[in-house]
């Protein structure tokens, strides 16, 4: 009897948990028999971007200029007309000169097609490896030139001159136009035409990279160059109040008051002297200048700004320029020449670098050459060993400024082994948009 009662008061406990691990059991088995999946969704690809255009929905061509070709040639040959390109190049004319286009220069032309007819809407044209011009044929002409990101890499090098500055630098692959400006740097200091085995020179300058590729240099901050034992330092240095200027580690300009030599000559064939066998009068007497050996019609130019006092033919020297130069009472004499340069008369200012005349044998010479001459207040000074007065040195403040500014430079500069190229760091970097 108490059996029966207790069944009877734990039935519906029973039925209901047995509805519970039944539903839990089914429960169970349906997430086992579940499947679970996953959507993988592809990203987009990336778009094509050339001269700052997504080229991915355009028709592109590229090619190169070719000889004797232009704009009349290649671009009827995507839908533009010559009316077209005749209005485009009249409206931008003062924009870019078409006959500068030239062979061998890269182009491409974004194309779309209408009514079965490939048209270009864009002609992008190279005008160098930094600068473009785009010409755009919409529903109106339009032209602008733009230019390619450049990344501007800090970079060193050194080399010692086995035969030539320049065979040195190309033995180093370095830029030609790095040795130019490096050339140009010391034109007041180096005789580069004198260079001997073992004279070396070291470099700090700006690399120019577009896509990875080499296209130019940029400013030198710092170079120097042994020459006969004897170092040439110069920095780049700039101030609200001074423009970028290269001074000495002393604080003297690089520019001086006179070149240190007026042409490229082959050799000196005769020096400064007191006491000279003359080739021709056989006798000894003074020969207050330097004879430069060189072909007839070599350049001569001025070695420092001034006015022309004297620009005729002078007996023994033949045809010569004297010119009285701004800077302290320094005169320089021009003896032999062939002929005058453009516009050189007594009365006429000239600059220094500027050519006044060409190498000749007039007046008593024994073949081409240039005898120069160099007075200072007044007496004849050997050109070769003068110690040629600079223009504006800095002073005071100025130069303890300059001074702590260069000592890392000068410290890196001075590191740099003379046998060797130093690749850039990659870090050292700027980017010019």
């Amino acid at each position: 009897m108490i059996n029966k009662t207790i069944f009877k008061i734990f039935l519906p406990f029973i039925i209901v948990s047995t509805l519970i691990v039944a539903c839990e059991g089914e429960s169970a088995g349906n997430k086992k028999n579940e499947k679970t999946t996953v959507e993988i969704i592809d990203s987009p690809p990336e778009p094509t971007i050339a001269y700052n255009f997504t080229i991915d929905s355009f028709i592109v061509d590229t090619g190169s200029i070719k000889q004797n070709e232009g704009l009349t040639h290649v671009l009827p040959l995507y839908g533009i007309t010559l009316t077209e390109i005749y209005n485009m190049v009249d409206k931008y004319d003062s924009l870019y000169d078409v006959k500068k286009i030239k062979a061998g220069h890269k182009f491409m032309v974004l194309s779309t097609m209408k009514d079965t007819v490939k048209r270009a809407s864009h002609f992008i044209y190279e005008i160098d490896a930094i600068d473009y011009l785009v010409y755009s044929f919409g529903d109106s002409l339009s032209a602008y030139i733009e230019s390619k990101d450049v990344i501007i890499k800090r970079e060193m090098a050194g080399g010692i001159i086995n035969s030539s500055l320049w065979n040195a630098f190309m033995d180093r692959d370095l830029s030609p136009a790095l040795v130019v400006e490096f050339a140009k740097l010391f034109a007041w200091s180096v005789d580069f035409f004198d260079v001997k085995k073992g004279d070396y020179y070291k470099i700090i300058y700006d690399a120019k990279y577009v896509d990875n590729e080499f296209v130019g240099i940029g400013n030198i901050h710092a170079a120097s160059m042994n020459h006969q034992s004897k170092d040439f330092s110069f920095y780049r240095y700039e101030t609200d109040s001074i423009q970028a200027t290269y001074f000495t580690d002393s604080g003297e300009q690089m520019q001086r008051a006179l070149l240190s030599a007026p042409l490229e000559y082959t050799r000196v064939s005769s020096k400064f002297s007191n006491n000279r066998f003359h080739p021709v009068l056989k006798i000894y007497r003074p020969h207050h200048g330097v004879d430069y050996a060189a072909p007839i019609g070599t350049d001569v130019v001025a070695t420092g700004s001034g006015t022309i006092t004297h620009a005729k033919y002078s007996g023994g020297a033949g045809n010569m320029v004297k010119i009285k130069h701004d800077v302290g009472d320094i005169e320089t004499k021009y003896l032999h020449l062939s002929k005058y340069g453009p516009g050189i008369k007594k009365g006429v200012h000239v600059y220094q670098g500027q050519l006044i005349g060409e190498v000749g044998s007039t007046g008593t010479s024994t073949g081409p050459h240039l005898d120069y001459r160099v007075y200072i207040n007044g007496k004849a000074v050997d050109p070769l060993s003068i110690d040629i007065p600079t223009v504006d040195p800095l002073k005071d403040s100025a130069l303890v400024l300059f001074l702590q500014y260069i000592e890392p430079i000068k410290h890196t500069l001075d590191s740099i082994p003379a046998d060797e190229i130093i690749e850039p760091e990659p870090v050292a970097v700027d980017s010019l948009q």
